[in-house]
């Protein structure tokens, strides 16, 4: 519920006039000029859905990897691809993860179709402290955004947010 009312996404060059280079923003639930009720409304739907089916929730890096904007470049489409078959067929199920330490994630060490090097994303970055420096920019405004929703939240997904 976290990562879904953060709806963390960019503006990208293309998609957004007037963008050259990618910019980290956030859409409430992924979708929030279109929401017409309050965002907990749509995270208490997904939350009882989830709970319902007994559904699995993933979170893709369809974006950025290899270093900043210049030196990195998008995560190949292939590679996405894959990773929702992956999902999807229940390859993932058989595989172990580490656990993030600053986002607190669960990121698979495989998956079919993809280098290992990919799903762990600061091993693409030339620098690991340059990747350091822009996760923690990251996660902090992950918990800046999501102080609107503190109030409306569980301590438990209060919680599930970034470890600054």
């Amino acid at each position: 519920m976290y990562y879904f009312l953060s709806g963390y996404t960019a503006k990208v060059a293309g998609t957004e006039k007037g963008i050259k280079e990618p910019q980290a923003t956030f859409s409430t639930c992924f979708g929030g000029p279109f929401m017409v009720h309050h965002p907990m409304v749509y995270a208490n739907l997904l939350r009882e859905k989830i709970e319902k089916h007994g559904s699995r929730c993933w979170l893709v890096n369809t974006g950025w990897t290899g270093g900043p904007y210049g030196v990195g470049s998008r995560i190949k489409i292939s590679y996405t691809r894959a990773m929702i078959e992956s999902m999807l067929k229940g390859d993932l199920d058989k595989v172990s993860f580490i656990q993030d330490q600053l986002f607190e994630l669960r990121i698979p060490q495989e998956c079919p179709g993809v280098p290992a090097e990919i799903l762990q994303p600061r091993n693409t970055w030339p620098s690991s402290d340059g990747f350091d420096v822009q996760a923690l920019k990251l996660a902090t405004m992950f918990k800046q955004n999501f102080s609107q929703f503190a109030d409306a939240v569980t301590e438990e997904v209060l919680k599930a947010g970034p470890k600054i």
